[in-house]
């Protein structure tokens, strides 16, 4: 009998031991932080990062970019407007709560009352209607051939959570507002928030009750995750060399050739999906920050093309990005991935002659000074990206000041329209032109479309083509449509594409990551070894 006592005592100690001595931390850092635990309210990638270990869609990516079920398990389209949607049966919430079509349905409606491009998406995939507790029917205004992409943007909420702590709308994080969503956060996935103190951390843990555990879902060891904002790149670099964090998502790019040659880290590397551009306000009669008083030069395409042709964009690759980025003439994350034939990809040559003469003229033989707004902390080297255009803008006598900032600044202020001038990027995980075109390139309507088109720019005939395509099923007339409005926004410098960016990723020998072109790192396929 105290031998079975005994031997049950070491079962279970060793249970316990294995568990705990299996039980890894996870400690990573970025240049910035986190805007807001409202998943609603931001749609910015390192943002959606941060939520998606709480929060999930019907509809994920896997390891591939595939698109996977998540809180949906299956789907039919049994008419061109008509969707329906089986749930995941036993799914829990944080708090243990049963997840049902009522938290579907009320997500989505909550995200029709977005500021920002959540509003787009939510509108896009059309009226949710519960059928029963796991079955829930999507019907939209015309029929919808990027349908389960666009699943893929919206977390679903509880609705009785955001009903008891009364955050049944969105805040909006461009008006700087605050609300019980903005600091907590309860959700179905594979973490559970323990902390958020801004600026310092971010801590998670493991959520023993993920549905995804018992699916196969869970590849990684890690059960605690500690995230640290670091802003400065050398202290960031220090860190990941010291051991103090075991993973960086955004290592300086002058120091990626050294960290190549460090046997005690590793370099994880590959094209983003995400487009570094420019815009320019197109809307007001006069600028907001500029010497130009009572006009608005941007609003004449040959200021932008001025603009867009004394830029060297080879010498923006070598010199600023150290090989990090492709050049590209068109504004697309992807253009491969959207069916954009390469032999369109032809930026306006750089020329300054060229660039000082259609500045004359316009009317500006003598140039005009403003300022141009830039995020700090977000992109691959954007402060300098800023500094070396403004270099090259000098010399057909375009005057820059270069205003950077935090993108928890930044944010705001272009989403706010309080730019004149500004470098931005877009990107995420479908390649399909629309979910570029329809909220970057089109004008700002009721429905959601443009919320990031900063500059305001409107072209009445681009916004009639990107509408047509958004509801085409026919492949080749699509495809068609795409092409033409790509070469619309070439034509009209509605924006001026940089690059797309080539991103690295740093971690100790002993951490395993799946490196993702859309930049998410996936915590439930990281391992600590």
């Amino acid at each position: 009998m105290k031998f079975r006592l005994l031997t049950t005592l070491l079962a279970a100690f060793a249970v316990l031991f294995f568990q705990t001595a299996e039980a890894k931390n996870f400690r990573w850092a970025t240049q910035g932080d986190a805007a807001t635990m409202d998943p609603q309210s931001q749609n910015e990638t390192f943002n959606n990062m941060i939520n998606g270990m709480v929060y999930e869609y019907l509809v994920d990516r896997d390891k591939e970019m595939k698109l996977v079920p998540q809180l949906a398990e299956s789907w039919t389209n049994p008419e061109p407007t008509k969707w329906i949607f089986k749930l995941r049966r036993g799914v829990k919430w944080h708090d243990g709560s049963a997840f049902t079509a009522d938290d579907v349905v009320f997500s989505f409606n909550r995200a029709r009352e977005s500021a920002v491009t959540f509003k787009l998406y939510s509108t896009q995939a059309g009226l949710a209607r519960k059928i029963d507790d796991f079955t829930v029917e999507f019907t939209t205004d015309q029929p919808n051939p990027v349908m389960i992409d666009t699943l893929a943007n919206i977390y679903i909420m509880n609705k009785a959570w955001c009903e008891k702590h009364n955050v049944v709308k969105p805040l909006n994080y461009t008006k700087k507002q605050e609300t019980f969503a903005t600091r907590n956060a309860m959700g179905t996935g594979p973490y559970k928030l323990v902390a958020w103190e801004q600026g310092v951390k971010i801590l998670h843990t493991k959520n023993p009750d993920w549905w995804g555990i018992k699916a196969g879902r869970y590849e990684g060891n890690v059960e605690t995750v500690d995230y640290r904002p670091i802003q400065n790149a050398a202290t960031r670099m220090a860190a990941l060399r010291s051991g103090q964090v075991d993973f960086i998502l955004d290592p300086a790019v002058q120091d990626v050739i050294s960290m190549r040659n460090d046997k005690t880290l590793k370099i994880w590397e590959g094209p983003e999906i995400r487009l570094i551009y420019l815009g320019f306000d197109q809307a007001r009669n006069e600028l907001l920050y500029a010497d130009v008083k009572g006009k608005n030069p941007f609003k004449d395409r040959r200021v932008r093309l001025a603009a867009y042709q004394a830029i060297d964009i080879e010498a923006l690759k070598t010199t600023v990005m150290r090989g990090l980025s492709r050049p590209t003439g068109i504004a697309l994350p992807n253009a491969s991935g959207a069916g954009v034939p390469a032999s369109m990809d032809v930026r306006h040559p750089y020329s300054v002659t060229k660039a000082k003469q259609l500045l004359n003229e316009a009317g500006y033989p003598n140039g005009f000074g403003f300022t141009l707004t830039c995020p700090n902390d977000r992109y691959l080297n954007d402060e300098k990206l800023c500094v070396a255009i403004a270099a090259m803008w000098a010399k057909i006598g375009l005057r820059v000041k270069v205003e950077s900032m935090t993108k928890a600044n930044f944010f705001p202020r272009v989403q706010g329209r309080d730019v004149t001038a500004f470098l931005a990027g877009w990107g995420g995980g479908s390649t399909d032109a629309i979910f570029f075109l329809k909220p970057v390139v089109h004008s700002k309507d009721s429905k959601g479309a443009g919320e990031s088109n900063y500059g305001d720019a409107k072209f009445e005939a681009l916004d009639a083509l990107i509408d047509k395509l958004e509801g085409e099923m026919n492949p080749a007339l699509r495809q068609k449509m795409i092409n033409d409005a790509v070469k619309m926004v070439h034509d009209e410098v509605h924006t001026i594409p940089l690059h797309t960016q080539v991103i690295p990723w740093a971690s100790r020998k002993n951490i395993s990551v799946v490196h993702r072109p859309n930049n998410v790192l996936g915590l439930i396929w990281v391992k600590v070894n």
